[in-house]
């Protein structure tokens, strides 16, 4: 299966793309964290996001934070991203995060 070159991916190809060992390319930075968090390696997804600025990255920070329990940074970075702290269960957000960026297209700037 392969993604590459994709002027789009919707929902589905990006949940069938978690059954690859690498995310697709183009997926730009803030989707490839939502991949690997999404295989539960949050070190990977933190990794990426970490040191990204704009509120796209602030949002993804936000949630791997949550995921992860610490909830005094992730409210950092909720606001950083204009944002207020869900109380969605956070595969839910996972999910909305996904939609959102997908609905951006690809080739959107990571910094929105």
């Amino acid at each position: 299966m392969t993604l590459a070159g994709r002027a789009s991916m919707d929902e589905a190809d990006f949940r069938r793309s978690m059954m690859l060992e690498l995310p697709p390319p183009g997926l730009g930075d803030c989707l490839a964290a939502l991949w690997w968090a999404g295989r539960h390696d949050w070190d990977r997804a933190h990794a990426i996001v970490h040191c990204l600025d704009g509120r796209n990255p602030a949002w993804v920070h936000a949630h791997l934070h949550r995921m992860e329990g610490d909830l005094d940074n992730a409210r950092y970075w909720y606001r950083q991203a204009g944002r207020a702290m869900p109380t969605n269960p956070p595969q839910e957000e996972w999910m909305e995060i996904v939609r959102s960026l997908l609905q951006r297209g690809l080739k959107t700037p990571e910094t929105e």
